[in-house]
């Protein structure tokens, strides 16, 4: 809309026969007309310039984190945590996989209220990058030994399928470090503004529905471009995740660059191109582009997306520096185009949307291989584990001939390549580690992210509420989940708003704040998502769910909600109707 001019009625001279009197004065001065306020650049370096427009890209220009490993080894572990540089701590120890943690004692009310330097501890969490999510026995053993020297037995499986150590000293990381790299593991970029780990089938090159195996792949991206300084300064983290596998195991709807598998009529066995999912505080699921990426095309489309999002990705603002408000604002169509003219030179072929998955992505029990062997996958509680469980589970593997061991971005973990006269012996030695090849409904789909224990964001507990409300559950609700054909009913848990356990695409989410209970006291809670969901087998189309207006529970209030929310669904359910989409149309006094 245009805006009036005031010079049009304001400056016109009066008739000549009605001069002005007293009571009816001159006009006042004309004001100039209003300038339209130019917009503020938004930090895109092909739009804006590469001029950075805040403390973080300051930061990163004055000196490009890959380069801290150096003074890490040379100057922080030698001095220890009091001789590190803020601005390397604070920023750049992550390019490296390292945050510092939580200092013990300091409630969830606090988190917002105090300074990095007063909440934070001086030890580390470290992340251990597992690209595709697949070790061998040596290189779990190696984790296991770092876990129990160094972490005091700490040791989480990611729904990044990464290990997460606690309790790491900057003084250890050098050796760390030695012994990681000497079996081909590493820390580089596992956080950070940077290309983290890539998600990839813990089935690939075994599973006997698989349509491709993308395993060379990703080893070929992680081999050329983590640790390239061309991609070490994007606006934000960027996410990939790769799989052949028909179940869509890596959860592609929400990454920055995912593939899927397909068949082109005439092209053959290739990958559907999703672009632009992210959840965080503002859940976006990722777009198809449309296009058919043949094999050997997929390192350079991931450099070129991969591109797009360095030079065009938004960063003066950092809570819109995702991928994800690029794909918004542009759309498919447009992102393809400038992908292919600015970036490929070429111009890729239309391909057809991949068929709908016929099973679950979890691969939890015992299931045949293409070569007659068995896999078999088995649930922890919430990704909780620890190093002495893990060089079981390595001594464990070798004992029956296997050499891959393979993690989830489900926060579980599989053993491939075990003989059938083996598999007892693995599924009982797997429960006898804490980890179950048969679980319950709720110990199987539930996850939970770090929590108040070690998160300096976190506002609530995570994994020791998570796990006692599995077990309250399994005792409430397993006989009758077995009588009413109950599917796994998701249950994430997340410790504050981001979401790193994925709560907008659970059937139920729990996003950690402080909650009134019924003596009126501040304790910790949740906020209630429900009906959210990923593509799979009972699902056609991912969602993020709904809330519902004053839904919150507390800490120890979950299983008595989800078990009277659960026993509402049966009773309210149409023949086959899946929680979420019962959920989604409920009214709403069902739902609390």
């Amino acid at each position: 809309m245009t805006e009036p001019d005031p010079q049009a009625t304001a400056t016109q001279p009066p008739a000549a026969d009605t001069p002005p009197t007293a009571k009816e004065p001159a006009a006042p001065p004309a004001r100039p007309a209003r300038k339209a306020r130019p917009a503020r650049p938004n930090g895109q370096w092909k739009v804006d310039g590469t001029a950075p427009l805040n403390t973080n890209e300051e930061i990163k220009q004055r000196d490009d984190g890959l380069n801290v490993r150096e003074r890490i080894e040379t100057v922080y572990a030698k001095g220890g945590f009091d001789s590190i540089d803020k601005e390397d701590l604070h920023g750049r120890f992550r390019w490296w996989g390292l945050y510092t943690q939580r200092k013990p004692g300091i409630d969830g009310g606090r988190t917002a209220q105090l300074e990095t330097e007063e909440i934070e501890d001086k030890y580390f969490m470290l992340r251990v990058r597992v690209d595709g999510g697949a070790l061998s026995v040596e290189q779990l053993r190696v984790i296991a030994e770092i876990s129990q020297e160094f972490c005091r037995d700490t040791a989480d499986i990611t729904d990044r399928h990464n290990i997460q150590f606690h309790w790491v000293e900057v003084e250890a990381m050098p050796e760390i470090w030695r012994r990681l790299e000497a079996v081909g593991l590493q820390t580089t970029e596992a956080c950070g503004d940077v290309p983290r780990v890539i998600l990839g089938s813990p089935v690939a090159g075994v599973a006997k529905d698989e349509v491709i195996d993308p395993t060379d792949i990703i080893a070929e991206i992680v081999r050329r471009y983590v640790g390239d300084p061309s991609f070490s300064n994007l606006p934000r983290k960027y996410k990939t995740a790769i799989t052949g596998h028909p179940s869509f195991d890596v959860v592609p709807e929400i990454n920055d660059f995912s593939l899927v598998p397909v068949t082109h009529p005439e092209l053959g066995i290739g990958f559907d191109l999703w672009v632009g999912g992210g959840l965080s505080t503002s859940a976006h699921l990722a777009q198809r582009l449309g296009t058919f990426i043949e094999p050997s095309l997929v390192p350079d489309v991931w450099v070129g997306v991969t591109s797009i999002f360095r030079d065009y990705g938004y960063r003066r603002l950092r809570n819109r520096a995702r991928l994800k408000y690029l794909m918004a604002d542009w759309g498919p169509e447009k992102f393809r185009q400038v992908l292919q003219d600015e970036y490929l030179g070429y111009a890729l072929p239309d391909g057809p949307a991949p068929a709908q998955p016929t099973r679950s992505g979890d691969h939890i029990g015992v299931h045949e291989q293409k070569d007659g062997k068995f896999y078999i996958g088995a649930a922890p509680y919430v990704g909780r584990t620890s190093g002495t469980a893990l060089l079981g589970i390595a001594d464990l593997a070798a004992s029956v001939g296997s050499d891959r061991i393979r993690l989830t971005p489900y926060q579980k973990l599989l053993i491939l390549d075990v003989a059938e006269d083996d598999v007892d012996q693995v599924v009982f030695g797997l429960r006898d580690l804490g980890f179950e090849t048969h679980p319950g409904t709720f110990r199987r789909s539930t996850m939970a992210c770090t929590g108040i224990e070690y998160c300096k964001l976190a506002i609530v507990e995570t994994k020791q509420t998570a796990t006692t409300a599995i077990r309250q559950l399994e005792d409430r609700l397993g006989a009758f989940a077995d009588e009413h054909k109950l599917l796994p009913i998701t249950l994430n848990v997340n410790g504050c708003p981001n979401s790193c356990a994925r709560i907008q695409t659970a059937d139920i989410g729990l996003k950690g704040q402080l909650v009134m209970n019924d003596e009126g006291d501040q304790v910790p809670g949740f906020q209630v998502h429900l009906g959210g969901g990923l593509i799979s087998e009972q699902r056609e189309e991912a969602g993020v769910g709904r809330t519902v207006r004053g839904l919150k529970v507390t800490a120890d209030g979950i299983a008595d909600y989800v078990e009277r929310v659960t026993r509402s669904y049966v009773d309210g359910r149409d023949d086959d109707e899946t929680f979420a989409s019962w959920a989604l149309r409920a009214e709403e006094d069902l739902l609390k």
